[in-house]
C-alpha cells in the first residue's frame, strides 16, 4: 500500500538537499580565498603527491606544516593499523601515512575532501576532540584536532571518494 504523503516527504527531501548542495557549490563563485596565516601552507602545497601505504608497515611520513596532495589506494584489501571509525565500501578509497609529533599538544588534520580520519599509536585510535569545516572558500573540507604526546602516529584515511587528496597537519602553537 503507497503512501502519498510520505512519497512527498521524500521528494521535497531530495529537493531540498539537491538545492543546498547547489547552493554550497556557488557559495564562492569559483573564487578561493586565501587561508589564514596559522595555516596559510594550505594555499602552496607540496608539487610532489606523497602516495600512502596499504599497510602499516614501512609508511611514508607526513612534514608538519607543509601541505601535499596524498594518493590513496581501493579500501578493499586494506591493512589498517586499526579498524577504521568509519569504513568506506568497495568503491572508496584509503591510505595511510606516519606523522612524528615531537610537541605534545592538539594536533590539527585538515583535509580537502571528505574522508574518515583516524590517528592510532600502538594500535589505538586515539580520540578526536573537535572537528569542523575550514574556512570558507579555501578548499578546506574538515579539520580534526587530536590531542598527541610525541612519538610516531599512523594516520589513516578511510571512506574517501576519491583516490587524490590534499592534507596538512598542523602542530600545536
Amino acid at each position: 500500500m503507497s503512501r502519498p504523503w510520505s512519497i512527498a516527504l521524500l521528494t521535497a527531501t531530495l529537493l531540498t538537499s539537491s538545492a543546498f548542495a547547489a547552493e554550497k557549490a556557488d557559495e564562492c563563485g569559483g573564487r578561493t580565498a586565501a587561508p589564514p596565516p596559522e595555516i596559510a601552507a594550505w594555499g602552496a602545497p607540496s608539487p610532489t603527491a606523497l602516495t600512502m601505504a596499504r599497510a602499516p608497515v614501512s609508511v611514508p611520513a607526513l612534514v608538519p606544516g607543509v601541505a601535499v596532495e596524498l594518493v590513496l589506494g581501493g579500501e578493499a584489501g586494506m591493512r589498517f593499523a586499526s579498524a577504521p571509525g568509519k569504513p568506506g565500501n568497495a568503491s572508496s578509497f584509503a591510505g595511510l601515512v606516519a606523522l612524528d609529533v615531537t610537541k605534545a599538544g592538539v594536533w590539527r588534520v585538515a583535509l580537502g575532501k571528505a574522508a574518515w580520519v583516524d590517528v592510532v599509536r600502538d594500535g589505538v585510535s586515539v580520540a578526536s576532540t573537535g572537528h569542523g569545516h575550514g574556512p570558507a572558500c579555501t578548499g578546506i573540507r574538515k579539520i580534526v584536532d587530536f590531542p598527541l604526546e610525541p612519538g610516531r602516529y599512523v594516520i589513516q584515511l578511510s571512506a574517501a571518494p576519491a583516490d587524490r587528496i590534499t592534507a596538512l597537519v598542523l602542530p600545536p602553537p
